[in-house]
């Protein structure tokens, strides 16, 4: 398993949609790669960090401001 089959697989192993042969390879990978196990910690620690916080409310002009912002920067350079 490459770190890109790795981060590949992220979303799924948290969601707990990775088989089991497949949980044996990632967790191998996370033993002998160091970069990703931070990531997966990181990813943990995040997880767990927006769990336990409260919902902030916007109001709608702010987040139509948010929106278009990211909305803008997601676009393709001209």
């Amino acid at each position: 398993m490459t770190c890109t089959d790795f981060l590949s697989k992220l979303t799924d192993y948290f969601d707990g949609q990775i088989d089991a042969a497949l949980m044996v390879e990632v967790k191998t990978h996370i033993a002998e790669c160091h970069h990703c196990e931070v990531v997966l910690d990181t990813t943990k620690q995040t997880i767990a960090f927006y769990k336990d916080s409260e919902v902030y409310e916007f109001s709608p002009e702010l987040r139509d401001r948010m929106h278009n912002a990211i909305m803008k920067k997601c676009q393709p350079a001209k």
